[in-house]
């Protein structure tokens, strides 16, 4: 397969787990608007846009791995926790709005974020930008997980 077809279906590849998380959030943003928040939170036509750049950078850091070929045990294994955590992406969106589950969410939530630093130790072994193109999504999944304590401890 070509570099460039790689790096496409790379990123529409995460770009669906982004699809797919959103089909769980529209249902439920009325009871979202209705809960308690804490100042910190960022206006909401903020979200969007940076998830979009964030599975796009996650797309181009699979692609770097892809690119390199999945032949040894250790790319095997990136490649491996990068699909579940991309897995517990999706999971959140389904707990915390799909389920109305504000505490759920935030244990799927901790688990996400150890398996993006998982994710991140594992692509550094193979491809050093691959993992610093996953240090965006940590950051912001960490601001995620405290505005989500919040909103628990609020609610």
């Amino acid at each position: 397969m070509p570099k460039y077809l790689k790096l496409i279906v790379s990123i529409i590849f995460c770009q669906l787990a982004g699809i797919t998380g959103s089909i769980f959030t529209g249902d439920s943003l009325g009871w979202y608007y209705a809960l308690n928040k804490p100042f910190f939170r960022p206006p909401d036509w903020l979200f969007a846009p940076v998830w979009i750049i964030l599975y796009a950078l996650m797309g181009i850091s699979m692609y770097l791995l892809w690119r390199r070929g999945f032949v040894s045990n250790d790319s095997k294994y990136a490649l491996v926790i990068f699909v579940l955590q991309l897995v517990v992406n999706t999971a959140w969106s389904f707990v915390f709005f799909g389920e109305r589950s504000i505490g759920g969410g935030l244990v799927v939530i901790l688990i996400l974020w150890i398996m993006i630093f998982l994710t991140i130790f594992a692509f550094y072994r193979i491809n050093t930008s691959a993992a610093y193109l996953l240090v965006p999504y940590l950051i912001w999944v960490s601001y995620a997980s405290i505005l989500n304590l919040s909103i628990r401890r609020l609610n």
